[in-house]
């Protein structure tokens, strides 16, 4: 698989035909590729370059002609992230996928905000104190353990299975367990099913937000800021 880094020279909009011959273009990739895990192709503004979803998130770019796979990122002149944005557009679209009865909720505010979180995660800790007192918001909180941090996937499931989960969480996120025992808890498998749903979603990282139904791409607290009090600037 080749990396590249590709620039356009203009945006303009994706003919007609090459959207009919997406059908063509997937039955090439299949050739190509019959072990892909793919969900959707489509045309992008390059001619003869398609875009493939792969593991639910993820873009890669098939070219028919010659057989090849590119991963990378489609800029413009005018310094326009085209894949970032195709990212973006995909995770938005799976704010209405999240169960959110099984989520914990905390806070009564007008703004809803979604947040995929692991317990051990130093940006997620930082999201959570960003919303903590917080009157403007109901978060919807699923968590999500790494396999990076050994002592997440306890503190998840101690957390989902505790009478009161929104103060479990405010204390793990403060740190209250670093580095000693977990209080004893039994175990109410509410975690195995935040970890299947993510992996549904594609979700490989933390933090993940969606605020009012929009995705913010990792721990961008400066923009869901202004996304929550209006300020442009």
């Amino acid at each position: 698989m080749f990396k590249v880094f590709i620039v356009l020279a203009a945006l303009f909009l994706v003919p007609l035909s090459a959207v009919a011959a997406t059908e063509d273009v997937t039955r090439s990739l299949l050739r190509d590729y019959p072990n892909i895990n793919y969900q959707q192709v489509s045309p992008t503004p390059i001619d003869g370059v398609y875009q493939v979803v792969v593991d639910q998130s993820e873009i890669v770019y098939y070219v028919p002609a010659t057989g090849h796979l590119l991963t990378g990122e489609i800029w413009t002149r005018d310094a326009q992230n085209l894949t970032q944005q195709a990212k973006v557009y995909l995770m938005t679209q799976k704010a209405g996928l999240f169960p959110l009865d099984k989520a914990i909720v905390i806070g009564k505010g007008p703004h809803q905000v979604i947040e995929v979180a692991d317990p051990d995660c130093p940006y997620c800790r930082e999201g959570s104190a960003f919303f903590a007192g917080r009157t403007d918001v109901t978060r919807y909180i699923f968590l999500f353990p790494l396999n990076i941090h050994p002592e997440a996937e306890a503190k998840a499931a101690y957390i989902l299975s505790a009478a009161e989960p929104e103060i479990a969480y405010e204390e793990v996120m403060g740190g209250a367990f670093d580095g000693q025992p977990l209080p004893k808890f039994k175990d109410n498998g509410l975690l195995q099913e935040h970890q299947r749903l993510g992996q549904q979603l594609g979700i490989h990282g933390t933090p993940k937000y969606w605020v009012d139904g929009r995705f913010v791409a990792g721990s961008s607290l400066q923009l869901i800021e202004k996304m929550l009090t209006g300020k442009k600037n």
